[in-house]
């Protein structure tokens, strides 16, 4: 669900910072030849991400889902020269299509690509985080935020995308509606916990910001 009326959505695109010669060409491609092209940031979140990580100028992002690669490319405009990012999916798939605009881009030294279960590649990787994105399976949000949360520096920054999950979250639950579940006990969850300042922006499908106290 895209929470804007489409003529405020189209005004602020055309008031707001263009996409990259790159960037349109991968948001292109993934709707010609991609499956559920939905799921990419696109440009109005992608210059909100971008914006977020050049404020904060991070030398550490993580990425957990990779998709085609085009949040990763927003975030990586922030980075510090030395930084690096990590991005990981568990569909190896798509690892071609995102590589190939990696190594398009001027990040391709610094986006580092890791396919398999984040839980299990999160605790391996030895770093204070800056940055994290989330934007996989829902049901594990909450798990998520738990393997990382002590390894984001003060000041440092998660974002969790499509919290509002189509507005389903303020609808009644049912029984096996297992994401809405997950993603409503999340907001609770980020929204209680003292580690964190959080707001949550009705963008497309839902980002949680939260910055590390």
């Amino acid at each position: 669900m895209e929470f804007l009326d489409p003529e405020i959505e189209q005004y602020a695109l055309e008031h707001s910072e263009e996409e990259s010669t790159i960037l349109n060409e991968l948001n292109r491609q993934t709707h010609l030849k991609i499956l559920q092209p939905r799921m990419l940031s696109g440009h109005l979140q992608g210059r909100i991400l971008s914006m977020l990580s050049q404020s904060i100028q991070p030398k550490t992002i993580l990425e957990i889902g990779t998709y085609t690669g085009y949040s990763a490319l927003c975030m990586a405009e922030g980075l510090q020269n030395d930084g690096v990012l990590y991005t990981i999916d568990i569909n190896k798939e798509l690892v071609p299509f995102a590589q190939k605009y990696f190594n398009k881009s001027s990040y391709k030294n610094i986006i580092k690509m890791m396919v398999g279960n984040a839980l299990e590649i999160i605790p391996e990787l030895n770093f204070k985080w800056d940055l994290v994105f989330i934007d996989a399976d829902k049901e594990n949000y909450s798990n998520y935020f738990d393997s990382v949360i002590e390894k984001v520096n003060k000041g440092g920054m998660i974002i969790a995308d499509n919290v509002l999950w189509s507005g389903k979250v303020t609808r009644p639950t049912f029984r096996n509606d297992i994401e809405t579940k997950a993603l409503k006990t999340f907001n609770e969850k980020v929204n209680s916990d003292s580690r964190v300042s959080n707001v949550l922006m009705p963008v497309r499908d839902g980002m949680m910001i939260m910055i590390k106290k």
